[in-house]
């Protein structure tokens, strides 16, 4: 039953209590009894009516904003309240009438109140950074619900969450894409991939219809969508802890792929470039294609709380019916406070179901994180790879261990969801994901944070350099929903990429990165000059390449 609005009279509401089974929340398994409560379309629980009245609630539900749905037969509830499925069941055929017939008369009478009252905040705001416990006993929602992250103001937002900046300028950005994406059914990727098998894709021109609005580039930047991660790291005395929160931020990173099966990001050109500046988050991130032939893409991120860099050099192979993404080179966090240097590698990525049936993405291998300044901990972290007799996915595992190897934290959970640290029944809720738009799905499964990365204000394109992803048209076009022009632009786009990379060879020239430069190591790392150029704007006092 989805959300009803309306104004319809509703009868006089009678509170209804007694138990029902509840499904446990993963990772557990199995029903138990809980108590429920209903009050003017707020549904709450504890073990006992005795927990109820002195307040001890294991949760709360607004049926109001959640999708209910009965299943007669089984005699079963089941609320999607957004951030939760909550599964109940009844033994009794009568209480489970009566209690289908409640909840729909408190549904009702919520959905009233709400559209009556839509500034009213909901029933419960949690703080973003508070500790949430996970246990039998209690476990609480660390997320908003999207009601409620849609009427709070964005200061108040901005004052829960910090910023490193002591006066931030705080915009209100998009919400949505100009254009769904388009229906790319019609393009044979047999036909495309056939004669490819095995071999590395990046070399591989696809049509426009297989990308999504972004590049790589910004695709880099998401890994920051969490930076809050990095801050309260930076704001940690514990060694050990601080190495909790970075390997929190590591998984968190992999958690906008889960819907993004759909389309591939656009192949940055050879000196492409990218910014994201964030106030509200308290980062500023830059990053350039600075080689074509292998593909290298190189990023940095800066803020008071930390430094974040790596460059990327990924190999694309196509298997007959999954894509495997094996990403090469190493990223690093420092946290200046304490002189930290944090290192790590990333996992496998895999799509499976390439040509047919239902795409799904999946993550594995492990991940070691180590501080090369102080050697007192270090962490692995596990993505497990699914089993075809084990129904469980996109579940994480890691240890952080001192010198000796001894655990002194242990992490689990799903990189798509939640990393909780301890041992169940009580471990402590470290990150949840946020919630995705409820549109999602038709708009390249795009969260919230990749919605806002290819914005493009008059104001800063003033600012930008012509190289800058948000300028590329291709790209744009195909954001706009003009897939013809997309296509052609992209040919062109291509097209002056081999005719530069010629007139290159021919005179022997070797391409120079405008903001970064290669290090001993072989690496990409910042020449921190680009923020300090910016302040020219459009970057007129330096000579780009006509890319597009």
């Amino acid at each position: 039953e989805g959300l009803r609005g309306g104004f319809s009279n509703v009868p006089e509401l009678q509170k209804q209590e007694g138990y029902m089974l509840k499904r446990r929340k993963w990772p557990m398994k199995g029903w138990h009894k809980r108590y429920f409560f209903l009050d003017k379309g707020i549904l709450k629980y504890g073990k006992c009516s005795a927990d109820i009245e002195k307040g001890k609630v294991h949760g709360c539900i607004d049926v109001g904003l959640s999708v209910m749905a009965i299943k007669k037969k089984a005699m079963c509830i089941d609320l999607d309240a957004e951030e939760n499925i909550y599964h109940l069941k009844i033994k009794s055929q009568d209480l489970f009438d009566e209690w289908v017939s409640k909840l729909r008369l408190h549904r009702l009478y919520r959905q009233n109140e709400i559209a009556l009252y839509p500034n009213e905040k909901s029933f419960y705001y949690p703080s973003p950074n508070s500790p949430i416990k996970f246990s039998y006993k209690f476990c609480l929602q660390l997320t908003f619900t999207q009601r409620a992250a849609n009427v709070l103001p964005d200061l108040i937002r901005h004052l829960l969450l910090g910023s490193v900046e002591e006066s931030p300028v705080l915009c209100k950005r998009r919400s949505c894409l100009p254009s769904p994406s388009p229906n790319s059914s019609t393009v044979s990727l047999w036909n495309i991939l056939k004669n490819n098998i095995g071999k590395d894709l990046s070399k591989v021109a696809m049509p426009v219809q297989l990308n999504e609005p972004l590049n790589t580039l910004q695709r880099l930047c998401e890994e920051l969508e969490y930076s809050e991660l990095l801050d309260r790291a930076a704001n940690t005395q514990d060694p050990f802890e601080r190495m909790v929160y970075i390997a929190t931020f590591v998984v968190s990173g992999y958690a906008s792929s889960y819907y993004r099966t759909g389309g591939k990001p656009f192949n940055p050109v050879l000196g492409e470039t990218y910014e994201c500046d964030r106030p509200d988050k308290g980062f500023r991130f830059v990053a350039e294609q600075v080689s074509h032939h292998p593909p290298i893409s190189a990023c940095h991120a800066e803020s008071k709380n930390f430094v974040f860099w790596q460059d990327v050099r990924c190999k694309n192979k196509f298997w007959g019916k999954s894509m495997e993404i094996v990403p090469v080179g190493t990223t690093h966090v420092t946290l200046p406070e304490f002189g930290d240097h944090y290192e790590w590698n990333k996992v496998t990525s895999c799509i499976h179901n390439i040509l047919s049936g239902q795409r799904w993405i999946e993550h594995y291998g492990e991940i070691s994180i180590k501080n090369s300044t102080i050697d007192i901990c270090q962490c692995k972290i596990t993505f497990v790879k699914a089993k075809y007799w084990n129904s469980s996915v996109n579940e994480v595992e890691g240890s952080i261990t001192d010198q000796k190897g001894k655990v002194i934290h242990r992490l689990f959970g799903k990189w798509n969801e939640a990393v909780f640290c301890g041992d169940p029944p009580s471990a402590t809720c470290i990150w949840r994901a946020n919630p995705v738009p409820v549109d999602h799905e038709q708009y390249y499964g795009f969260t919230k944070f990749a919605v806002e990365l290819n914005e493009l204000g008059p104001c800063l394109k003033l600012l930008l350099p012509p190289t800058d992803t948000r300028l590329r048209v291709d790209q744009r076009l195909l954001e706009e929903g003009n897939l013809e022009a997309a296509e052609e632009q992209k040919q062109r786009i291509e097209q002056l990429q081999r005719e530069r990379r010629r007139v290159l060879e021919e005179n022997n020239v070797t391409h120079q990165p405008k903001f970064f430069r290669r290090s001993k190591d072989d690496t990409w790392v910042s020449n921190n000059t680009y923020w300090e150029l910016r302040k020219d704007p459009c970057f007129t006092h330096m000579d780009f390449p006509t890319l597009w």
